[in-house]
């Protein structure tokens, strides 16, 4: 069973939902509106594509940025299934600060606190992945998660996030004496 560790920021997400909702509402007036045959397959084409829109908002909204499963750490900072890291090269989070990356703003004008996980250098093959810039950035065995996109960043997080690591990490240890 997957244990969210962080969540995606939700209140950014839900705004998301309104351009999809806005399609629906205004597609089914147009539907119960006319009787042309071409407006009213337009309309439905218009309600598949705002259920469609906020069905892809929905996923990201109930998709986490970190969670646990099996010993591993995992990491959703990209399109698809998240990167699956075992959970002894994770030693701990702590908070940083970089660029927000907001639709709409210069690359490097705002900044936000951001989460950062330090991977062991015993891993070489954990040092860089590939992720989405907006989410995330992943190098030098840093991998550093974007504020903007994930639940808000407290001192309490942090200490949650590293509590819950060095639990499982014990609970693995002493499954595998």
């Amino acid at each position: 069973m997957t244990e969210i560790w962080l969540r995606s920021n939700r209140r950014i997400l839900a705004v998301g939902l309104i351009p999809g909702a806005a399609i629906c509402v205004a597609s089914a007036a147009l539907f119960a509106t006319t009787s042309s045959p071409g407006l009213r397959t337009l309309a439905v084409a218009g309600i598949v594509a705002g259920a469609i829109l906020m069905g892809i908002v929905m996923r990201q909204l109930l998709r986490p940025r970190v969670a646990y499963s099996n010993g591993q750490v995992l990491f959703f900072l990209r399109a698809g299934g998240p990167i699956a890291v075992p959970l002894d090269v994770v030693e701990a989070f702590f908070l940083g600060q970089g660029p927000a990356y907001l639709p709409g703003t210069e690359e490097d004008s705002q900044e936000t606190v951001n989460l950062v996980a330090r991977l062991s250098q015993k891993y070489p093959e954990w040092m860089r992945c590939e992720v989405k810039p907006a989410l995330g950035k992943w190098c030098e065995g840093y991998v550093s998660i974007r504020g903007t996109w994930c639940e808000p960043l407290t001192n309490e997080v942090i200490r949650r996030l590293n509590r819950r690591l060095g639990e499982v990490s014990r609970e693995l240890a002493g499954h595998q004496s």
